[in-house]
Order: C-alpha cells, then sequence, then structure tokens
C-alpha cells in the first residue's frame, strides 16, 4: 500500500485517528459525541491512553482484566467509513512494511448511541439492539452489499447483516429490531423545519414493513455503515440504541442523560461477563 492509501502519521499512527497498533484493545466501543468518550471511561478502573485528534477521541484501559478502547466517530456513515477501516488497518495491516498481515484480528465493535423511535411498541428511554440496519445513506453504493430490501424505502437503500454475540448475559430489558440508518437528521429522518423533502419519508408506513420476521423500530445515523464494514472485514459488530424519540408520538425524552449512562453501564456490565 503506498503512502496515499495508507496515510500515516510522522509519529507512525493511522492518519485521523492518530492511533497506533498498540494502543487499541480488542474490544472496542464507538460512540458518535466525543464528549460521551469520558462518560463511558469514567468507568474503567484505570486509563492507559487518552488521544484526540479533529473529533476523533480515543481513551484505552481497563474493568479488571478486560482491556477496552472507547472511541467517538463523529455523526454519519462517512465518518464510519474513516474509523472502521482506520482500526481496522491498525488491527490487521504492518504499518512498517504496508502488507496486510498473514494472521488477522477480529475486533468486538459496540455501538453505545441514541436513536429514535419509528414503532408505536417501541417506547421512550427503550434500549433497542439493531438486529440488522438498513441504511439509506450512499455509503453501500461502494461496497459489495444486497441493495433495496423493500420497496417502501428508497431505491438506493441497503440492508446490513445481523450481530453475532450472545446477549444471554445482557444485564436489561432490550427490544430487538430493524434500524434505519439515514444521511441526516432532518429531511433525510422525515423532519421538516423549512425545506419541503424531495423524498417523503412516510413513517407509519415504516412501522409496518418487516424482514426476516423483524420489523423497523428506529432511526439513526451510523448502524447500517458500522454493520457493513464489520461484516466485510471480519469483525464482529452490534449496535445499541437508547431510545430518546418517539417519533409517531412526537415526544423526547424527559432525561436523555440518565438513559444514556445507564445504557453505558449495562453495556460495560455485559462487556465484562463476556471474554
Amino acid at each position: 500500500m503506498n503512502e496515499s492509501e495508507l496515510i500515516l502519521n510522522p509519529d507512525g499512527s493511522v492518519y485521523h485517528l492518530s492511533l497506533r497498533p498498540e494502543e487499541i484493545a480488542n474490544t472496542i466501543i464507538l460512540v458518535g459525541d466525543q464528549d460521551r468518550v469520558p462518560k463511558v471511561s469514567k468507568y474503567f478502573d484505570r486509563i492507559d491512553l487518552e488521544k484526540q485528534k479533529r473529533e476523533f477521541v480515543t481513551h484505552t484501559g481497563w474493568i479488571g482484566a478486560k482491556r477496552i478502547t472507547v472511541v467517538s466517530t463523529g455523526i454519519g456513515t462517512d465518518n464510519i467509513d474513516i474509523v472502521i477501516n482506520e482500526l481496522d488497518a491498525l488491527a490487521n495491516i504492518n504499518f512498517n512494511t504496508r502488507q496486510i498481515n498473514p494472521s488477522l484480528q477480529s475486533l468486538s465493535l459496540i455501538r453505545i448511541g441514541t436513536s429514535g423511535s419509528i414503532h408505536h411498541d417501541v417506547k421512550l428511554d427503550d434500549i433497542v439492539i439493531s438486529k440488522y440496519a438498513i441504511g439509506t445513506d450512499a455509503l453501500g453504493h461502494y461496497y459489495d452489499v444486497e441493495k433495496q430490501p423493500h420497496p417502501l424505502l428508497p431505491s438506493w437503500s441497503y440492508l446490513t447483516g445481523r450481530y453475532a454475540f450472545d446477549l444471554n448475559k445482557f444485564p436489561f430489558e432490550f427490544i430487538e429490531g430493524i434500524t434505519l440508518t439515514c444521511p441526516g437528521f432532518y429531511n433525510p429522518q422525515g423532519r421538516i423545519l423549512r425545506i419541503t423533502p424531495a423524498y417523503n419519508i412516510p413513517l407509519d408506513e415504516l412501522t409496518s414493513i418487516k424482514i426476516n420476521n423483524t420489523h423497523i423500530t428506529n432511526m439513526e445515523m451510523e448502524t447500517s455503515g458500522i454493520y457493513l464494514l464489520a461484516h466485510l472485514l471480519g469483525h464482529k459488530a452490534i449496535s445499541f440504541n437508547a431510545i430518546l424519540a418517539q417519533r409517531l408520538d412526537g415526544k423526547f425524552s424527559s432525561n436523555p442523560d440518565k438513559i444514556i449512562d445507564e445504557l453505558i453501564q449495562h453495556v460495560l456490565k455485559w462487556i465484562t461477563l463476556n471474554p
């Protein structure tokens, strides 16, 4: 790989994340908001690394004998493309020779994020785990993936596969659903302020869509990219969604910080119970 394909900083770190291979754990928590990184790492027993470049904040530390990295991705699947490809490079490319390692490492990529419900049975402050994700963003056009999983969805949408984790030890009640990943927060998610949308998002009709016996339950902006790239690169991925908005009822959580903090604690407890 030449210097313009795999770009390294002068200190030998990967270009955007500014990390070296030894600075990440096998278990990586992904959060969108850079301010959420310390809200996760405050529960670590110790923190060995703190780095930031642009919106990408990374803390690596330990809970007991479990080494964990938490990275902020920023918003959107375009950022996910950067973060996951660079995390994979850190795990599976020799930065000295610029060659792929002969033995590949599979990372555990765990998203802790926020989302809006588009299903009446998914209430404010619920936790939704994305069994599948549908992307309505452009990322799927550049990778090999199944296109247009349902006629009610945009013709450019794509379906990504399910998570590969054991949730029997997850310490809190959750709902499994299909997450719809959108390329924006306003018109792409059916929110209209002053601009009339060119494509109407029929929220009430999306609720009725069922794929592989699972309903579309929620909307956000990263999960399809995480699931797509994890699948193609041989990593495990799962997305935990704190439901802060009920789009069909027009309601928003009265205490979003509390549900996010509770979700962080539940996920960290689950991680420590799964070696």
